[in-house]
């Protein structure tokens, strides 16, 4: 048993879609579909009625939906106790970050942002996109930190978060410099050359922005998938062994560009694409959390020229 399948039984007592709660949840509908049949299995009962439209639960559901809110009432209540038992922390603003992020831009920003606001005392949680979004709509972190792109947006209700920019930055293909300091894969590659690809693991946010630079190709560009990992420190790491080409952003290659163990993999402005760094809050006049130490940023991220 897990305390997120009763949280998404009852999104979906409640909204009675599967595609709604999926989007609500941030899961996908068949990875939702498959943890409510996870909490069938464990109940040993059908706790929804699939016949019917819209879905509506099954009277073992009814039983168990009043069971599930008092337990997740129970358990926010305890938190709730045991928070308010903390006065220390309250100046600990907590980041949910990418680890995409967390590895490349966040310290570099972090220091910037103590040069021209001051003292921040941060508590960093590295993710993947999806558990860092759960993060923020399940009240366990300050401020979220993400990437965007319109293809691929977070499924945040603009009513209960706001967000500001911090600026943007390229994903494009990189390769090992062989000893004259060229790559030692290029793309578009020769026409029936195979391309060793580093890529991202399926489901990953990075990943599904590069499937939209290889679907805007105008011919194939043979890549063949060798290794895969949700890390895009993972990938540098293979690729600076020179095992193949991947696909990184480009604040987290700036060392190695500069010392010429990595290379740009194609023409300048071929096979790029521009992402929007982005940082989120739970408004104020909803928000469980309401650290000063957090609003005092806040204003000054807002507040900037």
């Amino acid at each position: 048993m897990e305390t997120k399948w009763l949280e998404d039984f009852v999104s979906l007592a409640e909204t009675r879609s599967f595609s709604r709660s999926a989007q609500l949840r941030h899961v996908t509908q068949p990875a939702f579909s498959r943890r409510i049949q996870a909490l069938e299995a464990w109940a040993g009962v059908d706790l929804v009625d699939r016949s019917s439209y819209p879905t509506r639960l099954t009277a073992a559901g009814e039983t168990l939906l009043a069971q599930a809110m008092e337990v997740l009432g129970g358990l926010q209540s305890a938190r709730n106790m045991l928070r308010s038992h903390q006065s220390v922390g309250q100046d600990m603003i907590e980041f949910a970050v990418p680890h995409s992020l967390a590895f490349s831009f966040f310290p570099h920003w972090l220091m910037d942002l103590r040069q021209r606001f001051g003292a921040v005392k941060c508590r960093l949680n590295a993710l993947n996109v999806h558990d860092a979004t759960l993060q923020l709509s399940e009240g366990n972190c300050d401020l979220l930190l993400v990437y965007h792109h319109p293809s691929q947006p977070l499924q945040l209700d603009p009513e209960r978060y706001q967000m500001v920019s911090l600026g943007h930055e390229t994903l494009a293909a990189y390769a090992k410099a062989d000893a004259q300091g060229r790559p030692l894969f290029r793309l578009p590659g020769h026409p029936g050359q195979k391309i060793p690809f580093l890529s991202y693991a399926s489901g990953a946010y990075l990943g599904r922005l590069v499937e939209l630079i290889v679907k805007a190709s105008p011919a194939p560009l043979n890549l063949d998938s060798i290794y895969e990992t949700d890390m895009a420190e993972g990938l540098k790491a293979m690729a600076l062994e020179g095992h193949g080409l991947a696909f990184l952003p480009a604040s987290s290659v700036k060392k190695e560009l500069k010392s010429k163990r990595l290379m740009l993999a194609s023409a300048e402005g071929e096979f790029e694409l521009n992402m929007e760094l982005r940082i989120y809050r739970e408004r104020p006049d909803t928000a469980r959390r309401a650290k000063p130490a957090a609003l005092a940023l806040w204003d000054f991220l807002t507040s900037k020229p």
